[in-house]
């Protein structure tokens, strides 16, 4: 946060985040990637996308982000919903857009992790910015969602912490 003049703390803008929900016609499973070693929440695991660039629209955004993090180029981009998450590291707006046709071999450009999951999902922890979208896609399905699954407390004691 930035400090004014008069003392006054002013809120951070809002980083513009294109995010991408892959999902696989095959089986509907979803891809997640962990964040790689060096960004905030290194090995957390989310939905692939990144910031929009001065200019671009949020389909641009995703399109370049998905080709430069996972060597694919994205077919459709369909909006799908917008969120807001206030991290510790960042105050994000998330733009959701679900993509169902790609061309190109997945190949993780920052050395991050990936995996095609299915609800709910096995990889822990998920960046709590995700948690409205496991929902929506949840709700879509027809099945139940504890967000409780995914806390930090709940991934300590699956993992012995």
């Amino acid at each position: 946060m930035a400090q004014k003049s008069d003392g006054t703390v002013a809120a951070a803008p809002r980083v513009e985040v294109a995010v991408g929900v892959l999902v696989r016609e095959s089986d509907g499973a979803l891809l997640l990637t962990s964040r790689p070693a060096g960004k905030a929440r290194a090995g957390w695991w989310e939905f692939p996308g990144g910031k929009l660039e001065a200019g671009e629209t949020v389909e641009q955004a995703l399109r370049r982000e998905l080709q430069e993090e996972i060597g694919i180029t994205i077919e459709n981009c369909l909006p799908w919903q917008v969120t807001e998450h206030d991290y510790s590291h960042a105050q994000v707006r998330l733009h959701w857009c679900k993509v169902t046709r790609w061309q190109g071999e997945l190949v993780m450009r920052e050395g991050q992790d990936m995996a095609w999951q299915q609800l709910p999902l096995e990889v822990r922890p998920v960046l709590e910015g995700a948690l409205p979208a496991l929902q929506w896609l949840s709700d879509e399905r027809g099945l139940a969602f504890d967000a409780g699954v995914y806390a930090v407390a709940a991934v300590d004691s699956v993992h012995g912490a």
